[in-house]
């Protein structure tokens, strides 16, 4: 039975992700609370949304303390560092977001009675040694490696998350998402596709990590905001993938940002990156019989999107 919400919390309301799960949540009529450090995002992402007198937005971090509403029916915890960049440059505060944040939005829905949802990561799989990764595969985790910082934050967030729906009662649901891209990112937040459109954009040289022979499955942000409310409002309560499981390599994904943008940038190789995952795709069954979802923008109408979006936006490209 499909659950409609009448308030909801988004923790990490003002980042990538977080804006337009907002702005789709108020389109579909609910009040929002979005909590926000600014550490990895800024106000100018729901600049537009403050405008509706159903939108609140409020400097928080929920690592650090809980906060308090009423009458709240949905908390979506979305809030962590979620690039590379972010993460290695605040790796206790990741690791916090996984631990510290996420319990105390857990304990806000178990307060309120609220329906509970993480963002989770297909980063939980590590360097996989099944494929396409279904949900349930544990994962090729390096736990003291240099992404273990955001890996190992969202696999605890995951085990806090069903300890308190076994434990107490919390109905929590659990999304692991795979490679979000499209209009919103950060120039310089260290994801595939922003940096790759940027360095095309700019003229400069498309930098592509070791032979470029590992493989991603690019996402288009519209679909991962349609996937994590399907989740939200669904009655599946364990984890499921959200992702466009069509494999590409990052040499592949290089060579279509620089013809899309007609750019005369090389492609150069840097170094590999320790611990970087060989391959990356998703097993959408579950997503797609259980929830009903699907990908819709396939990736060549989604980096036309983007390029356009970061285009328009000269600056800051």
């Amino acid at each position: 039975m499909s659950w409609v919400f009448g308030r909801a919390v988004v923790t990490g309301g003002a980042g990538f992700l977080g804006a337009p799960v907002c702005a789709e949540l108020l389109r579909r009529g609910a009040v929002v609370h979005c909590l926000d450090n600014f550490s990895s995002s800024g106000v100018e992402n729901v600049r537009e949304l403050q405008s509706d007198p159903r939108f609140e937005l409020v400097e928080h971090d929920i690592s650090r303390e809980p906060w308090s509403a009423e009458d709240v029916d949905l908390v979506l915890h979305l809030a962590s560092p979620a690039s590379p960049v972010d993460y290695l440059r605040m790796p206790v505060e990741t690791l916090q977001a996984g631990s510290h944040g996420t319990a105390h939005a857990l304990d806000l829905a178990e307060r309120t009675g609220a329906r509970f949802l993480l963002a989770s990561t297909s980063e939980v799989y590590g360097d996989p040694l099944q494929h396409p990764q279904r949900e349930d595969y544990w994962g090729n985790v390096n736990p003291v490696g240099p992404r273990a910082v955001y890996d190992e934050a969202k696999r605890y967030a995951e085990a806090l998350t069903s300890c308190y729906r076994a434990h107490r009662q919390v109905d929590t649901r659990i999304v692991r998402l795979f490679n979000s891209y499209g209009p919103g990112m950060r120039p310089t937040d260290g994801r595939l596709v922003s940096t790759f459109v940027s360095q095309a954009l700019a003229g400069d040289p498309i930098t592509v990590n070791g032979d470029g022979s590992q493989t991603r499955s690019l996402c288009y942000v519209d679909d991962t905001v349609r996937g994590l409310l399907a989740a939200a409002a669904g009655d599946h309560t364990e984890p499921v993938n959200i992702g466009r499981p069509d494999e590409m390599t990052v040499l592949e994904i290089a060579e279509l940002v620089r013809s899309l943008t007609g750019t005369s940038s090389p492609i150069s190789h840097s170094a590999a990156v320790a611990d970087e995952p060989s391959r990356r795709c998703p097993d959408i069954s579950i997503a797609t019989q259980r929830l009903g979802w699907r990908p819709q923008v396939d990736v060549v109408e989604g980096l036309r999107r983007t390029i356009d979006w970061f285009a328009d936006r000269p600056a800051a490209a």
